[in-house]
């Protein structure tokens, strides 16, 4: 909210089918501008400019565009009422841009057609906001809007733009048939068994997404492929009581996935796994949200719920699939709304139902509720292997949030009951049984306009879990301080005081954490996230050890190598000092981006665990360690006609291998073409 350090103007004009805009952003250094050669949303520690579009001028959810100085784009949907940014979300649109003796400029071409919008007689009034990202020693938005920080809504501040009287908003066809081919080899007996080479997989299909009115968009998916291009992150699989969450990926779920977002997540669509055909309805018409989707999954995979840990396992059998949600808004951003979720195979179902709702009381204070109700059934041999109910039960849960945000202060109240009985399979919650309370104050200092120390932070939370039958879960006390500095830095150090309850014993935890991460210079990022202190050795029911050190760092070695690097050291001891494990995770993904469309990216991800087996009641091996690559080959003109190229394989060894053994190698071919008649 003080005069831009930098002077950008922006250009907005309309041809009735397009959105154009431009920006001359002027830098009086143009050599410190920030820039480099990327994959299409991954330019965000770049300078950048952008358009953000409430196209119903309603407060609740947005399209954001954004071009860094070569023209990478960056697209995204905001929504204020859940308070989430969705990237994932891609559009295809045109973006140019360039650097020059005066700072840089950049050029969009938006289709009305990638727009949802209310048709209506006369002119158009959308929310707009128009900004540029400025990273240097500090990074500053500047935007034509001033922030009201004391307001807790971002939407509800932005400028109205008239306009767009002769705009039809077009029907929208988009029809994008695929090719996918693969060859995998594979074996069951690492080690004694050579890998054993399946036969060429050759498989084509359809996705069409149509625009049935200017708000209401339709897809269908025949034969689809939802596999993934890309590696997930690497992730540690020791000492967990959990599930491991990934996100999603795959297009086809991606698009309007914000409008299935609730206070719970009971709706996750990498439950849908492997199916032959989709269909999905999403739209917004009045002050009606509608969202709706159906599958057919060959594969039903479960994850089965406690109040102390998880466990998963798959049904041979295919499975049925429906997800509906409903919102309707209110006045003053708020809404209330419905969702239910069926998915069903022989002898398996699991139905929620339920109610949820927003209000936005005043600028500063926010309420959010929902129950949702279940019944589920599993087949006997689940009931039998994980010690299921048998026959159909049924469970509930509820949700209530009360948060207050204003500019110095900010405060936070949850209440969860989730009961024994409740089960979400087309959703992701692994955890049961258990009644939650959690407690946050915090407060926000700021630096003056020319200190180096932008903003201090302070808070405290309090959180209680406790079982049905009232027994400890868990209990925590945290303390957390945190400071944005030069070289846009950020550290956050945290002091955690933990009572944990876990098969009958209360184990207390003292745990210190430091978070430091910064950007001494464009394109090198790097930090370091660092915790010691008490931690539950779940495996052997008993209070350990533990250190726990994570590095990372992106660096762009020039305008075309992109090098990434994450990683993830545990070390775990008893209290007499022996060796429980060792466990490090490590993910490194090398990068050459030849242009804005393609791409040749080598990644490698390696998980190793040493365990001293003297001190585990069950028999382990004494070392395991996973090796993944792959290498891909990208080629994208827009987010839907694409070209993938690529090898991967894995290899492992165990107590029972002497060394490093490949278990699994494919390659792999996409091609897909995005249609617009």
């Amino acid at each position: 909210n003080i005069p831009a350090r930098v002077p950008t103007t922006a250009y907005v004009v309309e041809n009735g089918e397009t959105l154009f805009v431009a920006f001359d952003a002027r830098d009086p250094d143009p050599a410190a501008i920030r820039a480099f050669l990327r994959d299409r949303d991954a330019a965000w520690d770049d300078d950048y400019v952008g358009i953000i579009l409430d196209t119903y001028g309603d407060e609740r959810r947005a399209f954001e565009f954004y071009a860094n100085p070569l023209g990478v784009q960056m697209d995204l949907t905001r929504d204020d009422v859940n308070g989430n940014e969705d990237w994932s979300w891609d559009a295809i649109w045109d973006s140019a841009g360039r650097i020059n003796e005066t700072g840089y400029a950049v050029e969009m071409a938006i289709p009305l057609s990638q727009l949802r919008f209310t048709q209506q007689a006369g002119m158009q009034e959308w929310s707009v906001d128009l900004g540029r990202s400025y990273p240097r020693d500090q990074s500053y938005w500047l935007s034509i809007n001033p922030s009201d920080r004391n307001i807790n809504c971002y939407l509800c501040q932005l400028t109205k733009m008239r306009g767009l009287e002769a705009a039809e908003p077009s029907r929208d066809l988009e029809i994008v048939p695929t090719l996918t081919a693969s060859q995998s080899s594979t074996t069951e007996n690492p080690g004694v068994e050579p890998l054993k080479t399946d036969d060429a997989d050759v498989e084509a299909g359809l996705t069409v997404r149509w625009g049935i009115t200017p708000d209401m968009t339709a897809s269908l998916t025949l034969n689809p492929d939802f596999s993934q291009v890309e590696a997930d992150a690497a992730q540690l699989e020791v000492n967990n009581q959990f599930a491991l969450f990934f996100p999603e990926s795959r297009p086809f779920f991606l698009e309007g996935a914000d409008y299935f977002s609730t206070p719970e997540r009971a709706v996750f669509t990498r439950t849908v796994a492997d199916p032959l055909a989709g269909a999905k309805l999403t739209g917004k018409r009045g002050n009606n949200t509608i969202a709706t989707f159906a599958a057919h999954d060959e594969i039903t995979n479960l994850i089965l719920p406690g109040s102390q840990g998880s466990d998963s396992t798959s049904l041979d059998d295919s499975n049925d699939v429906f997800v509906g949600r409903y919102s309707y808004g209110l006045d003053n951003a708020s809404s209330i709304g419905a969702l239910m979720t069926m998915r069903s195979a022989d002898g398996y179902h699991n139905y929620v139902g339920g109610l949820d709702g927003r209000w936005r009381i005043n600028d500063r204070n926010n309420i959010r509720w929902q129950y949702l109700h279940s019944d589920t059934e599993y087949p006997l041999e689940i009931v039998e292997e994980f010690d299921q109910p048998a026959g159909a039960f049924t469970g509930s849960t509820a949700r209530f949030e009360y948060a207050y945000d204003s500019r110095d202060w900010n405060a936070d109240l949850i209440y969860v009951d989730r009961s024994d009985g409740f089960r979400a399979d087309a959703g992701f919650m692994p955890r049961v049984d258990a009644e939650v309370i959690i407690a946050g104050i915090g407060r926000t200092w700021y630096g003056e306009e020319n200190s180096r120390w932008s903003q201090f932070d302070l808070r405290f939370d309090w959180d209680d879990f406790r079982d049905s039958d009232g027994n400890l879960l868990e209990e925590e006390f945290e303390i957390e301080f945190g400071i944005s500095g030069p070289l846009q830095s950020y550290t956050e150090l945290s002091v955690e005081k933990r009572d944990v309850g876990f098969n009958g014993e209360v184990f207390e935890e003292d745990k210190f954490a430091a978070d430091v991460s910064l950007q001494p210079k464009g394109g090198l990022s790097l930090g370091v996230f660092a915790q010691a202190g008490d931690q539950v050795d779940f495996d052997n029911t008993r209070l350990a050890d533990e250190l726990r050190i994570a590095p990372y760092f992106t660096w762009n070695a020039n305008r075309h190598l992109l090098i990434r690097f994450e990683s993830d050291f545990v070390q775990l001891e008893t209290k007499q000092g022996a060796k429980i494990f060792d466990a490090v995770v490590a993910d490194l993904r090398l990068t050459w981006q030849f242009s804005v469309r393609s791409f040749l990216r080598l990644t490698m991800q390696y998980q190793d665990i040493s365990r001293n087996p003297d001190e585990y009641i069950e028999v382990v091996d004494r070392e395991t360690r996973d090796v993944g690559r792959q290498l891909l080959y990208s080629y994208k003109i827009n987010p839907q006609t694409v070209f993938f190229l690529g090898y991967s394989d894995v290899l492992v060894r165990d107590d029972s291998l002497n060394s490093l053994t490949e278990t699994e190698r494919t390659w792999f071919m996409k091609i897909g073409y995005a249609w617009t008649p």
